[in-house]
């Protein structure tokens, strides 16, 4: 049962996604796609993180996506 068990989160380990490898503009391109909410925070985490390395352009990608996703949100 051990193995099956080890085996199982080998193999969720490696289809994890690693959010802090991907370029800004490509989690931008995401954030307001992603399925599962946990994706999505790790998401809106990492970008969180970049603000202050972001250009100005793709400040307002980020403001402008966040307020359709909280929109998105309200809707549920």
């Amino acid at each position: 049962m051990r193995k099956i068990v080890s085996i199982l989160l080998l193999c969720f380990g490696v289809w994890a996604t690693d959010f802090a490898a991907m370029s800004t503009q490509e989690l931008l391109a995401i954030m307001n796609y992603t399925i599962e909410k946990k994706d999505q925070s790790m998401i809106l985490n990492e970008l969180k993180s970049r603000i202050s390395e972001m250009s100005a352009k793709e400040k307002n990608i980020y403001k402008k996506n966040l307020e359709l996703l909280k929109k998105q949100d309200a809707k549920k």
